[in-house]
């Protein structure tokens, strides 16, 4: 069964920093293209960033202004989201997502997100 689970969200104070994390199983990894999607309340779904399936190769939204960065370990079947500098824009279900197995440059499956609060 392919599954994507989420963690690290939380109450933050702007200004904070948090890593979410997200542990893929039911598929290999190590083969797959893998993003952050984020939904503020009341609006639609924003990519944040991506990463290859070695982690050599990650973007993030311009939105974000260099706040965010993307990382991957493989050995852990995990991909990581560090936020920088959080402010209440960033307020947030982030979703942790895999692309097609012949990459489409979209999510096949999602996980069920973790919510981060920004707010003092």
């Amino acid at each position: 069964q392919v599954q994507l689970v989420e963690s690290g969200g939380g109450l933050v104070q702007p200004g904070g920093s948090l890593r979410l994390s997200c542990v893929g199983s039911g598929f290999t990894f190590s083969t797959y293209w893998m993003y952050w999607v984020r939904q503020a309340p009341g609006k639609g779904l924003e990519w944040v960033s991506a990463t290859d399936p070695v982690g050599t190769s990650t973007y993030s939204a311009d939105s974000v202004n260099g706040r965010f960065t993307i990382s991957r370990d493989n050995a852990k079947n995990t991909i990581y989201l560090v936020i920088n500098n959080l402010q209440p824009g960033d307020t947030a279900r982030y979703y942790c997502a895999r692309d097609f197995e012949a990459a489409r440059g979209y999510p096949e499956i999602w996980g069920q997100g973790t919510l981060v609060t920004v707010s003092s």
